[in-house]
């Protein structure tokens, strides 16, 4: 008798289900027999709203082939061309049900499958809307594409799972299933592998971090506190390279180099240098008083350079110290360095017209003995 019981389920499954498929069909010409021109009216508008989704999807494709890929144009004309034809439907199809009052199970079942349709047609626009932001926001001219192309793989993967997830999520909850524990699980999986992958996880927010709030781009000069610095010649997902003054090649995990204090010397708009010199006791007082203006009579004949100031320091063991101060205005080094040489040569060629006689450098204590020698000579001694 089990044997029979449990062969006669199937059964009457298929009964059901078919029962079910009857009346749906039976209820469905009632209602478009009793309902004509409710049913036309709406199949009308429906067929009228469909045409107007398919020409703005058909903007949206146009909008697509714009030059700037990461224009908000582009943007959201990828997300409108992402528009699926069974969505249209099923928005016509919820309209029509709706406004000629279709039977329960008719409805039920059009408002299931618009739920479903909609819920997931949002997710893809999001997930584009989403993914063009990224798009416009790392890969700009300030990081020539380089970054963005090696993070795009896994950045479309986390949010088309992200988003996805949440899809599902959103659709079992219409359909009434009891979610707490799919979430639950979800939080939990999360977490673990979160944990798991703690340092791969920091690494690629922090290659995150560095494209949207782009602290520096390949190609910079950068350095950190006081224990390294270089030219940045790429940004990874895990680590960025940096070309040392010294040649050799510097690979600084993402997290580890954002902690740290980074000063972009690129982005300099102006350097700023200290000429400190000192000119001989036998100066007269008048000549040391002319010298401030004589500093800035030529600095201020420069290009590209403004004269701070300039005046004497103090009574040095050797002369008389001065110091002038003055901005290259330009943040290239070469620039820079090429500016200070020729501060410092018309200082000393004015210098030599005016008979102004520069100090001689402190004398250098000569360096130790080795440990031999001062042996020898105290057993000499």
């Amino acid at each position: 008798m089990t044997s029979t019981a449990n062969g006669a389920e199937p059964i009457l499954a298929d009964v059901e289900s078919s029962r079910t498929l009857v009346q749906f069909w039976d209820d469905s010409i009632a209602w478009i027999s009793n309902h004509s021109v409710e049913v036309l009216i709406a199949s009308g508008i429906a067929v009228g709203i469909v045409f107007g989704l398919l020409f703005i999807r058909r903007v949206g494709v146009r909008l697509c082939r714009k030059e700037d890929h990461t224009g908000w144009r582009t943007i959201v004309g990828r997300a409108v061309s992402k528009t699926s034809t069974f969505f249209m439907v099923m928005v016509a199809a919820r309209l029509v049900a709706g406004y000629a009052e279709a039977p329960p199970l008719v409805f039920r079942t059009i408002a299931f499958l618009f739920t479903i349709s909609a819920v997931l047609q949002f997710a893809v626009w999001a997930r584009e809307i989403v993914l063009g932001m990224i798009e416009r926001r790392a890969g700009s001219d300030d990081y020539h594409g380089e970054a963005i192309g090696n993070a795009m793989g896994i950045i479309r993967l986390l949010v088309s799972f992200a988003v996805f997830a949440i899809a599902g999520v959103v659709v079992l909850d219409n359909l009434g299933v009891n979610i707490t524990g799919l979430v639950a699980g979800l939080g939990i999986g999360g977490i673990a592998i979160g944990m798991a992958a703690k340092g791969v996880f920091e690494d690629l927010f922090a290659a995150l971090s560095i494209l949207f709030d782009k602290p520096f781009r390949r190609g910079d000069a950068i350095k950190w506190d006081s224990t390294g610095g270089g030219t940045v010649e790429s940004i990874g997902l895990k680590t960025t390279r940096i070309r040392a003054v010294s040649g050799e090649e510097i690979v600084v995990s993402n997290a580890n180099l954002l902690n740290k204090e980074l000063h972009n010397m690129t982005r300099l708009h102006r350097r700023r240098y200290t000429l400190t010199f000192g000119v001989v006791y036998s100066t007269p007082a008048d000549d040391c008083s002319r010298i401030p203006d004589i500093a800035r009579e030529e600095i201020e004949g420069l290009k590209k350079c403004h004269f701070l100031r300039c005046g004497m320091t103090g009574f040095g063991v050797n002369g008389l110290e001065f110091e002038a101060q003055f901005d290259v205005l330009s943040g290239d080094f070469e620039t820079a360095f090429a500016t200070r040489n020729a501060a410092c040569m018309a200082l000393l060629s004015r210098f030599d017209k005016e008979k102004i006689v520069f100090a001689n450098p402190a004398t250098i204590a000569p360096p130790p003995k080795p440990t031999e020698e001062l042996w020898a000579a105290a057993k000499q001694g």
